[in-house]
């Protein structure tokens, strides 16, 4: 089956966002790598934006989140953009609830963790860094 793995734009801020999703998640980044990283003749980066993130990913499961810092020169992101949200399908009622609270975590929620008769629980939130998410556990 194919793996969808979410690639995040950030305004300068990438490396601080994805030690937050590091601490909430867990794991290493298995790439990392700096605009300065590919500067060239062809490619000159600008000193500005050389530590900036061009590529940092981090495993989530099968999965992962990648993202990177837009370069001033191409315009700024919107981050607080509502067409998209990046949904987690917890395997446990336990992990639902840790991660909504590590994300939600200085963020604001639009849905609380709620819990059915049935165990399962949802909720919907937009983390300090202004992303989407929606966490969920279907005990079925």
């Amino acid at each position: 089956m194919a793996q969808i793995n979410p690639h995040i734009n950030f305004n300068g801020n990438a490396e601080e966002a994805f030690h937050f999703y590091q601490s909430v998640f867990g794991g290493e980044f298995s790439k990392i790598m700096r605009f300065k990283d590919i500067a060239s003749e062809e490619y000159p980066v600008a000193e500005k934006e050389a530590n900036k993130i061009m590529l940092v990913a981090l495993p989530i499961g099968n999965n992962l989140l990648m993202a990177n810092d837009v370069p001033e020169s191409m315009g700024r992101t919107n981050e607080n953009e509502n067409r998209s949200k990046i949904s987690i399908s917890a395997e446990s009622r336990e992990e639902a609830f840790r991660l909504y609270n590590g994300l939600s975590s200085g963020g604001q929620v639009e849905v609380p963790m709620d819990e059915d008769s049935g165990n399962s629980c949802f909720a919907m939130f937009r983390d300090k860094y202004g992303i989407e998410w929606m966490v969920e556990y279907d005990q079925k």
